[in-house]
């Protein structure tokens, strides 16, 4: 492992000089993929206790918003960030407001208007999340974890 780090190592250089960013963003993206699997989890138990596919992703995206707040104050954003626990948590989810719209209007769009994703709502987690992603990175990086 020692011998593949140090080979690639110099090739990221260049890369990591023009966005010193990347590193966190890979780190955000990781824990959200944990996001990702407490979303669909919560998600799937909405569906299963009754509630409709657009209540229960409120319920489910507090979840997994929770989840990933935990995480990246732990691994991502470690030593950043001030205030107490609870005004921290706050100020994540409505920093990331703009996410939660772009992550819900997209799974919205998708259990609407792709069939497949009709039939297998949590599918639609999917491109959600990703399109979530980009959104919350630079709001949790510039509004809560500086």
């Amino acid at each position: 492992m020692e011998r593949l780090r140090q080979k690639v190592a110099p090739l990221l250089q260049p890369l990591l000089r023009r966005f010193p960013w990347l590193p966190q963003f890979f780190s955000f993206g990781c824990v959200g993929v944990a996001g990702l699997v407490a979303d669909a989890g919560v998600l799937w138990l909405m569906l299963h206790l009754g509630l409709d596919a657009y209540s229960g992703r409120v319920v489910s995206y507090l979840a997994a918003a929770t989840v990933t707040w935990v995480l990246n104050r732990h691994f991502t954003f470690k030593g950043q960030g001030s205030g107490s626990l609870w005004r921290q948590w706050l100020k994540f989810l409505l920093a990331n407001l703009s996410g939660f719209a772009a992550n819900y209007a997209t799974f919205a769009l998708c259990i609407n208007w792709v069939p497949l994703m009709q039939e297998y709502k949590l599918l639609a987690l999917i491109p959600a999340s990703i399109v979530g992603l980009v959104f919350n990175f630079t709001a949790s990086k510039k509004l809560v974890f500086k």
